[in-house]
């Protein structure tokens, strides 16, 4: 194999015994992968992501400059003016965590909402996943498209019909409005992304398991689930932002003081008046360490489970 310039060449040698020797399948996958690596590596592309990686990043530092800054140069001066008159002080974030702000207290209800929420997805998800991938039943496929597509309906169509049956079972006033809403709301993509990756794992795994006695409980607890591990972590943080984020459904499902979680009370510290953004910018940094920590230190596994059965053989 041989590349010059851009242009790959990819050579087949006739001394090669059969067994090692290319199709042309495998030849133009490596033609792909060597072309794409030879654009992604190339100045400009490099030059194109570091400007739009400041970009994105200038929003949130001005962001973070305002969270330390007095709330009279916040109200007559702009972010960028603190590199030629700095100013800097504490008590954003002291009065956003334990004073008029108050988000100590509303922290604990994000962990009671984020924890079930993501628990009870995953668990059903892995259930219709396993289903999906390894069970031949009647409108198998019909029901996985139908599955599927309810990943595009709008949040807004179900609150109002939900917030009905809520009422109607005497749910109000309780953590599980919005535990069975994050539920219904994350179940179809988590039941596509399982799924799929279920169906990468080598079908001569599971037959052999099926010629050793072993039924579906066996094969989706001792075969499947320890396959599954990056996957579930994949979805697993994107639920955890989702819901930790979230603030449409915290609104509708819990708007009582005892189940308010940090981001409907981060919503409020701007005032009547929305003369506090310091308390209003501190208050989103300091939601944002959950998330942060959660995001790296689970970092490994969401690539994985991002790039596992992309490329196959």
């Amino acid at each position: 194999m041989s590349q010059s310039g851009n242009a790959v060449e990819l050579t087949i040698t006739d001394d090669l015994p059969p067994e090692e020797r290319l199709t042309s399948r495998q030849l133009k996958k490596q033609l792909r992968l060597q072309e794409a690596k030879t654009k992604l590596s190339s100045p400009w592309a490099s030059g194109i992501a570091i400007v739009l990686a400041i970009l994105w990043t200038i929003p949130t530092f001005g962001l973070f400059v305002t969270s330390f800054r007095l709330p009279a140069d916040i109200a007559t001066t702009g972010w960028w003016t603190v590199f030629s008159n700095p100013g800097f002080t504490f008590e954003n974030y002291q009065n956003a965590w334990s004073g008029s702000g108050g988000l100590s207290q509303f922290f604990l209800n994000s962990f009671v909402i984020v924890f079930p929420a993501v628990i009870i997805p995953i668990s059903l998800a892995l259930l219709a996943a396993y289903a999906f991938a390894w069970i031949d039943f009647k409108g198998r496929d019909f029901l996985f498209v139908a599955v599927f597509a309810l990943q595009i309906v709008p949040i807004q169509v179900a609150l109002i019909p939900l917030q009905t049956i809520y009422v109607n079972f005497g749910l109000q006033n309780s953590f599980w409005p919005v535990w069975i809403s994050h539920t219904i709301f994350g179940l179809p993509l988590a039941i596509f992304l399982l799924h799929n990756f279920m169906k990468e794992v080598p079908r001569s795994i599971v037959e052999a398991a099926r010629v050793d006695g072993a039924g579906h409980v066996k094969i989706f607890f001792v075969v499947l689930l320890p396959l599954l591990v990056p996957a579930i972590a994949a979805f697993g943080i994107f639920q955890f932002l989702w819901v930790w984020n979230d603030l449409l459904v915290a609104l509708v499902f819990a708007p009582s003081p005892n189940l308010k979680p940090v981001t409907a009370a981060i919503a409020q510290l701007s005032g009547t008046l929305g003369n506090q953004w310091q308390l209003l910018s501190a208050g989103a940094f300091i939601s944002m360490v959950v998330p942060l920590v959660v995001f790296v230190s689970l970092q490994r596994y969401f690539v994985r489970g991002l790039l596992a059965g992309g490329v196959k053989g």
